[in-house]
This record gives structure tokens, sequence and C-alpha cells, in this order.
């Protein structure tokens, strides 16, 4: 293990390969996995469909975690801003990041260098590709357009 102990944020709204690919390169790396999952106070709306509610996706969180036997290893922690305990955890030695949360992490940094902490090592892996060629969303997953997995199953909607 790289890290003793490594954060991943997200809202972990319909739980897809990319989650699934960003968690397993969490535990690859890191001994302990801080796993910080949106509350439901926090402006989830990004679009109208709505989000689904936090006890549905910790739950699902939780089923991946144990069916892969890292439940033991992980810290679930509810966040209700950005950031969570990853500000304040003096433990924490880096963060996994997509493409599209890189900037979050580069302003967590900044904050945590404010606060006299070490900064984390940012670790980004790429998008995880639906069979369409765009990044596997949970947005698209709720419209229907695709599966978890990224098999296309309608094309998407034009706004």
């Amino acid at each position: 293990m790289k890290y003793k102990k490594i954060v991943v944020g997200g809202t972990f709204d319909y739980l897809h390969k990319g989650h699934k690919v960003i968690l397993t390169k969490a535990f690859e790396l890191g001994e302990r996995v801080l796993i910080g999952i949106c509350s439901d106070e926090m402006e989830l709306v990004k679009d109208s469909a709505g989000i689904q509610p936090l006890d549905v996706r910790r739950r699902s969180l939780e089923e991946v975690l144990h069916s892969r036997g890292w439940l033991e290893r992980a810290e679930i922690q509810v966040i209700s801003d950005p950031f969570g305990p990853a500000a304040s955890d003096a433990e924490l030695q880096a963060i996994m990041v997509s493409p599209e949360t890189r900037p979050r992490a580069e302003e967590l940094n900044r904050l945590r260098a404010s606060r006299g902490l070490s900064t984390l090592e940012v670790v980004e892996i790429p998008f995880v590709l639906a069979e369409d060629g765009t990044p596997i969303s949970s947005i698209r997953i709720r419209y229907g357009e695709m599966d978890a997995r990224g098999r296309v199953l309608k094309p998407p909607q034009v706004a």
C-alpha cells in the first residue's frame, strides 16, 4: 500500500462502473480509505430528476464495499460541505479524483496549507467511458440513457 490513508468523495448516486473503478484504485493504494458521501442537505440539484436519498446511496456503497471485502478498511462519513473531514484530517496523505473533480482537490490543498496541514497527493484516474465513448454518469443512468456498466440504452436527450 502506498498510503496509510486516502480519501475519495462524491454523491455516489446510481453507483456505477466509474465509481467502482475509483473505489478500487483507492483501496489498492490506501490501507484505510475515507469515503465522503454527500448529505441530502448539500446542493445536489444537478437536474430535475433528482438524486437518490442518502440512505439509498449509502446502502449501495456499503454493499459494494462489503462484496469486495473492503468494509473493514473503509470509513464512511456523510459530508455537508465540499471538503468534509478532508479539510482537517491530518492523517490523510492522498485524494482520489476524476478529471472533473481535480479542481476541487486543488482548492482543498490550498485550504489545508492555509491551516498548516500537509497537502494531499492528487491521484487522478481517467473517466470510465460508456460504449458510446462518453463518460458514464449518474445523470444519464437516471434518465435511462445508459446502465451502470455504460451500456447505451437510448440516445441522449437533446435540450
